[in-house]
């Protein structure tokens, strides 16, 4: 990927937990202003640390950046805090939504405008979520317990939303999802990448519906990066299309059994 207009960049970062557990070894990946890009692999590959990584969630689980560098528009940010983030525009949304469930609807987005004083924008930024989540109008009032997967996995993105982000990390936006609803969040994503201009890193183990809708893919396995490329290219690559897309006969399980696949050295920190 061409370095011009690198929103993001993940240069060579290992995380350890607990001081003594190595989850991330050496992941290196790039996000272009504007772009989505998806960050694939099975459960456990190390999806969900590297977003955590990247938006510093990982000291509430004795977690460290031991080595490499996370970049936003070239100023180094692994030192700054969550709150610092996303006054930076970059916010994630869990794996799970967390959604309160206690909270009505409408309460539940308005949290997102927490650290905001502009009351005028605020509400005009309530409108424009129920203009991509009509859903989520009417049933504003209703207790997010009340409402259905889809509806709160809606709820957390427009909650995102209310912070005016330029970089929108997702976390498994499909999970527990049926196929229709994952369909429906994903045009979203897109619509709001096309008009709103908002840059996204999905991490998804859904390997078709994420390359359908993105620009660019990683592959992580056991924490590494084992494959990238243009999305278009990788939803037509023989070992995705039989380890990722279910499109294949063999009884081989990781891109370690394939003979022919030699890694390669990436970015250096």
């Amino acid at each position: 990927m061409s370095d011009k207009n690198i929103v993001l960049n993940v240069n060579g970062i290992e995380v350890i937990y607990n001081h003594v557990i190595l989850v991330l070894k050496g992941v290196s990946l790039q996000v272009p202003e504007q772009g989505i890009v998806s960050l694939l692999g099975g459960n456990g590959a190390g999806k969900t640390t590297t977003l955590r990584a990247i938006s510093n969630l990982l000291k509430g689980e004795r977690g460290d950046v031991t080595k490499g560098s996370i970049e936003l528009r070239g100023e180094r940010i692994e030192n700054l805090t969550p709150a610092d983030l996303v006054n930076r525009g970059v916010v994630q949304v869990m794996e799970g939504r967390h959604c309160f469930a206690h909270l009505s609807i409408e309460e539940n987005l308005l949290t997102g405008s927490y650290t905001r004083t502009d009351k005028g924008e605020i509400a005009a930024n309530l409108d424009k979520v129920y203009t991509y989540f009509p859903r989520l109008k009417t049933r504003r009032t209703s207790q997010a317990a009340y409402t259905s997967g889809g509806e709160q996995q809606m709820c957390a993105i427009g909650r995102a939303l209310m912070t005016n982000p330029s970089v929108m990390l997702l976390d498994e936006p499909s999970m527990g999802l049926a196929p229709q609803i994952v369909e429906e969040v994903f045009n979203i994503v897109k619509d709001l990448n096309d008009k709103e201009k908002v840059t996204f890193l999905i991490a998804e183990q859904n390997t078709n519906m994420a390359l359908k809708y993105s620009d660019y893919g990683y592959i992580m396995e056991s924490g590494r990066i084992v494959m990238d490329g243009e999305a278009a290219d990788l939803r037509t690559n023989e070992d995705v299309k039989e380890f990722y897309l279910g499109m294949g006969g063999g009884e081989r399980k990781s891109f370690k059994d394939v003979k022919s696949y030699k890694r390669r050295k990436r970015w250096l920190a």
